[in-house]
């Protein structure tokens, strides 16, 4: 990583070979003001301890070539400046655009002392208040978010080789916040570098194995590459392709990390351990090389991105492929042009717009002036809408009068009503998609066409804040419909919150439980207060099943292993018996347990553990001497397989409920494998008792929320 600036340190040694080496390629006007900055830093120039050396951050951010501007605000921008030189001395001595440019840089690193890392980390207040500032100055002069971002990266390094106390929220923030913003806004390089370095810090084993394997096989690997941009080059040449050069492409500790990770391989298994870049000097040489490479090598499927035709959202451009090199080894390749790559290494510092008054290119305002409109969410809000509105995945759409609308991937109608204005999302009853009525669980596509249709009276529903039903992707659309409730009448909140609450104890057939113990569980006093949290959504139903469920679980007996008098030569995989390993492993039937259900094991006298729910009336009221032979056990990593489960369903029997309910079960990919329905004349009513194959929890309430969606559905409850 070559920021750390140890070789380098001669550059810093006086005031006078600073400015030389921050003027180099400076006009001389520029090299004067430079002078008169670092002049103004010098007697100031010892940082505190743990904290980053201005020089540093300016050295790297000249290597991005950013303006003179920006490199004197990042000398005179931290605390220390800040108190020594105020910027009417700075306005005095190198105008008014700098001085300027010097406050706003101050004001976004007033919290750096003691910034949202030393305050409580993640979701504290300061880091929502630091989150504000880096917007304000997005808006203003996108600059300063720049100096902030080597700042955070000089940081780091420093905290690499301390102990710190703070250094692991450093790195849990850099990661979640600095290093998506980073690419966001095209800093190709300050992105990779902010992720290895974090990545290093929280896992330092990690990073460590990964680069000793990088490094076990570089001498191989590198020869290997040489050879193949040797090969390639020819191969160009001989198709008289001018100016190209193909080189390999070092690749990044936390980037290898992540695809092992997703893809659950191996080190060796990766595609781009091996990798090229070839730059041209134009497009059409781009598909040209292209088409040499996948014509002397076998390309490899699924492993082809065009971002040239369709660029990332941060304005990434590139075409990857990954092709079967000599000796039967994967080799990524990457091609671009020469402007291209200066992009996605520089970002918005390889064509600065400031530089000549211009403005910010199209697809960064978008990004500015949406993340803008987080200033007026809570910081609740805020936190989870920052970090999801630096996701690289976005979605464009158009309103009927053809306004492009940002939105994060995954968005539906709804987050598009919210986001042009908060009173349409509360009226909206529907929506159509290019001319066609769609679900308000739509999930927009790139170019769709959307209009709103409303009702004259704002009515949002509940069911929008529940997330397994995919009503709502965006934080801040979801915040705008919780804030409505919460201006709701307290009666009512109190009678909305006691009906969820009873819902969820029947259909958790947990009604035996104490609401009194309930609240407490989940920090109330009184009963009434879990209501009324309830009813303006401040307390999620997903936290009421977990209070629910913990209170669930009996007083286990623990047992040693020698007390266990079964031992079997298979396991089930998805079950873990703590302590003991080879037990064969069955799942009761009375109760059924699927993934992640709080569970107990039972020792039966001939067929193993048997897996119970914890709240299984049959485990509850076992005699004391049988107690003895409960066993903890917890699901495993390995549990793939799918377990069945009972639904009760009671609706008033209409035509095509049975349709209805079987439409459900095939979008939520529920496998069926049972049905019997009753259907009563007397009240027009039916009971459907449906055995269904489901995975996990998650999955299961996912599938009872939405047939409890259906119309004149009255309950759905798990059978016991």
């Amino acid at each position: 990583m070559k920021h750390t600036f140890s070789a380098d340190e001669a550059l810093f040694e006086s005031a006078e070979s600073t400015a030389n080496y921050l003027g180099q390629g400076c006009t001389r006007n520029q090299c004067v003001q430079i002078r008169q900055a670092v002049d103004l830093f010098w007697p100031y120039r010892q940082s505190p301890t743990g904290y980053p050396n201005p020089l540093h951050v300016a050295a790297q951010l000249k290597d991005m070539r950013v303006d003179v501007p920006t490199l004197i605000a990042t000398v005179l921008g931290n605390d220390v400046m800040g108190r020594e030189v105020p910027v009417d001395m700075v306005n005095e001595k190198l105008g008014a655009d700098i001085a300027e440019l010097v406050r706003q840089v101050r004001w976004l690193n007033e919290l750096s002392v003691n910034d949202a890392a030393h305050s409580g980390g993640l979701g504290s207040r300061d880091q929502a208040e630091m989150l504000r500032r880096m917007v304000l100055s997005m808006v203003e002069d996108i600059r300063v978010v720049l100096v902030k971002l080597g700042y955070r990266t000089q940081r780091l390094y420093k905290l690499v080789k301390s102990e710190d106390q703070k250094r692991l929220q450093v790195a849990q923030e850099t990661l979640a916040i600095y290093a998506p913003l980073a690419n966001r806004l095209g800093l190709g390089q300050l992105k990779w570098e902010l992720e290895d370095i974090a990545f290093r810090i929280l896992d330092p084993n990690a990073y460590k194995r990964i680069a000793s394997a990088l490094e076990e096989n570089r001498i191989s690997r590198e020869t290997y590459v040489n050879d193949f941009v040797d090969d390639l080059k020819r191969r160009i040449d001989e198709q008289h392709i001018q100016d190209v050069s193909v080189f390999g492409r070092p690749k990044h500790i936390y980037s290898i990390w992540k695809k092992m990770r997703s893809k659950r391989i191996e080190f060796n298994d990766l595609f781009d351990v091996r990798a090229v870049r070839v730059l041209v000097d134009d497009l059409t040489q781009c598909y040209s090389v292209l088409g040499i490479v996948h014509t002397a090598w076998q390309p490899i499927g699924r492993e082809f991105d065009d971002y040239i035709a369709h660029p990332k959202a941060n304005g990434y451009q590139s075409l990857h492929t990954a092709v079967m090199g000599p000796a039967g080894k994967s080799v990524e390749v990457q091609i671009r042009t020469r402007s291209m790559d200066d992009e996605a290494e520089n970002g918005v510092a390889a064509h600065w717009a400031y530089k000549e008054g211009g403005s910010a290119d199209a697809a960064l305002q978008r990004s500015i002036d949406t993340l803008k409109l987080l200033l007026e969410d809570t910081d609740e809000t805020l936190l989870e809408g920052f970090s999801q509105q630096l996701d690289a995945e976005r979605v464009y759409v158009f309103t009927p009068k053809g306004e492009v609308i940002d939105l994060v991937k995954g968005a539906t109608p709804l987050d598009f009503a919210y986001h042009v204005h908060s009173e349409i999302g509360h009226r909206c009853r529907g929506s159509k998609v290019n001319g066609s009525i769609v679900n308000l669980t739509y999930q927009l596509q790139n170019g769709d066409r959307v209009e709103v249709l409303t009702t004259r009276e704002p009515a949002p529903s509940r069911d929008w804040l529940n997330k397994s039903l995919g009503y709502i992707k965006s934080p801040r659309a979801r915040g705008k419909v919780r804030a409505w409730f919460n201006t709701r009448d307290h009666d009512q909140h109190l009678i909305d919150g006691r009906a969820i609450l009873d819902r969820e104890l029947r259909r958790l057939k947990a009604v035996n439980i104490s609401i009194d113990t309930i609240a407490r569980r989940l920090k109330f006093d009184k009963p009434a207060e879990l209501f009324a949290a309830l009813g303006r959504n401040e307390v999620t139903v997903a936290q009421v099943a977990g209070a629910i469920d913990h209170l669930s679980e009996p007083q286990k007996e623990h047992l040693s292993v020698d007390q266990l008098k079964a031992k079997h030569p298979k396991r089930n995989d998805a079950i873990s018996v703590r302590g003991v390993g080879n037990l064969l492993t069955n799942i009761a039937t009375c109760c059924q347990p699927v993934p992640h259900d709080s569970i107990v094991g039972f020792i039966t006298r001939s067929k193993g553990v048997s897996i119970h729910r914890a709240s299984c009336i049959n485990m509850l009221n076992l005699p004391d001497e049988e107690r003895q032979r409960l066993i903890d056990v917890d699901w495993g990593t390995k549990s793939t397989d799918k377990y069945p489960v009972d639904i009760l369903i009671v609706a008033f029997d209409r035509v095509g409920l049975l349709r209805d309910v079987s439409t459900v079960m095939a979008n939520n990919k529920a496998d069926v494998i049972a049905v019997n329905t009753l259907s009563n004349q007397d009240d027009q009513t039916a009971e459907m008792k449906i055995s269904v194959l489901v995975s996990n929890m998650q999955e299961l309430n996912t599938l009872l929320e939405n047939i409890r969606q259906l119309r004149n559905v009255s309950s759905v409850e798990r059978q016991v």
